[in-house]
């Protein structure tokens, strides 16, 4: 990235954190990636239990191998021998202490709008975890809510279609095809808006 493009991220980066702020999220800018990862580390506290929903980006910054080093209590779905035991995990998930995720979306203005195919990742989000962690990474940043909800449906959507392979519209094509498929992704799209409890 040359210094210009990191100028730039900083600058929309802090805009985007005082909108967050605003809207009653606590919000941090990180310049880079083991930043990131070093920051949200230290936001869970060590005698929690963690989980999460799935996230490249977490995936990415080197999070999820930190998670799973063994030095924290984790409910990992992953680790599940069968879908019944998967489904179990997902759903003790959303009672850990600390959930980390991402966003497919973050308005200008503090608005995370997500997609999901099952809900799990959504609903933990909203309500469950005593602590929340979101890694949003400059690319998921978009002018309005209407255009984070474009983002997700026309860029993250299609993108996990291909990771999970459902049959769906957009797994063939890469594109949303507004499907009601037995597979569909989008199956639950939410909007924070506000965190509530601040």
């Amino acid at each position: 990235m040359t210094p210009a493009e990191k100028a730039r991220n900083r600058k929309m980066g802090e805009k985007v954190v005082q909108a967050l702020l605003k809207r009653h999220f606590e919000a941090v800018y990180c310049d880079t990636a083991e930043e990131a990862k070093q920051k949200a580390l230290e936001l869970i506290p060590e005698k929690d239990v963690i989980s999460w929903g799935g996230s490249e980006t977490l995936n990415q910054i080197g999070l999820m191998d930190e998670l799973r080093s063994g030095r924290y209590r984790v409910i990992d779905r992953d680790s599940a021998a069968t879908p019944q035991e998967r489904t179990e995990l997902m759903r003790q998930a959303l009672l850990a202490d600390t959930f980390v995720s991402s966003s497919n979306a973050l308005s200008e203005d503090g608005q995370l709008v997500n997609i999901d195919g099952n809900g799990n990742r959504v609903a933990a989000m909203t309500y469950g975890p005593s602590n929340v962690i979101l890694v949003i990474g400059m690319n998921k940043i978009v002018k309005t809510v209407e255009d984070a909800l474009r983002r997700a449906r026309n860029t993250a959507a299609p993108i996990n279609a291909q990771r999970f392979m459902p049959e769906t519209p957009c797994s063939e094509t890469g594109m949303c095809a507004d499907c009601t498929s037995a597979d569909c992704i989008c199956a639950y799209i939410s909007t924070l808006r506000v965190c509530r409890p601040p």
